[in-house]
């Protein structure tokens, strides 16, 4: 499977290049921003499937990011800062945020915490087997079972489903599975998402209804 996209909004450089070079060395895919308005815009362009967010920023702190973002997407978040006050948690907490990291921290204990919050928010991993929709995932073995029958997917299917099931519920324009699943540089027809999902659904069998068509929006993935 494509790696997890995290987003790390860490004003301080040297903290936020070595929380990103972690992360790479783990296998996922980290994007770095400097401030709360640079956090928005990846945010936007790159759909990650989790957010790292420093409470204390320029141009906007981690709080009025949380909640812009909140406005639309239910993307995992964790918070990081400098102050150990109940209240700045609670704050959080009440925006939106899954889990709260005081520093200093190490990279270790925030890939476990990341982790652990992916697994309870439904995210697929290589880390995790998960059963939704009736399609039973192991990621580590790239296999995918719908009554103990293994199903054949292409890897664009397959990386589109994960990318389905990491957004649950929410509705995906047909440019943005084409950005995530084919690239930003793709310059083919974006009816090609389309007929992709039509062969997906078919290879789902009865379980192909899990993903559905919101006329005029895109699609999404729903229980």
């Amino acid at each position: 499977m494509k790696g997890i996209r995290i987003l790390v909004a860490e004003d301080e450089d040297k903290l936020r290049e070595v929380i990103l070079k972690y992360f790479k060395k783990e296998g996922y895919e980290g994007f770095g921003a400097s401030d709360g308005e640079e956090a928005l815009e990846l945010w936007e362009e790159k759909k990650p499937d989790c957010v790292i967010l420093d409470v204390m920023m320029p141009k906007m702190d981690g709080f009025e990011v949380l909640q812009e973002i909140r406005q639309t997407d239910n993307v995992p978040v964790i918070m990081l800062t400098a102050r150990r006050e109940e209240d700045d948690k609670i704050q959080g907490f009440e925006v939106g945020a899954d889990d709260y990291v005081t520093k200093p921290f190490s990279p270790r204990e925030l890939m476990v915490r990341i982790k652990a919050l992916l697994k309870r928010s439904g995210v697929v991993t290589v880390e995790n087997k998960l059963e939704v929709c009736g399609i039973h995932f192991n990621p580590e073995e790239r296999v995918m079972t719908i009554n103990d029958e293994t199903i054949q997917l292409s890897q664009k299917e397959y990386d589109m489903l994960i990318y389905f099931i990491n957004n649950q519920k929410l509705v995906l324009s047909r440019e943005q599975i084409l950005d995530r699943i084919w690239g930003f540089d793709y310059e083919g027809d974006s009816r090609v998402v389309d007929t992709s999902i039509k062969r997906l659904r078919k290879k789902l069998g009865e379980k192909g209804e899990c993903i559905q068509t919101i006329r005029g929006l895109g699609y999404k993935f729903q229980k």
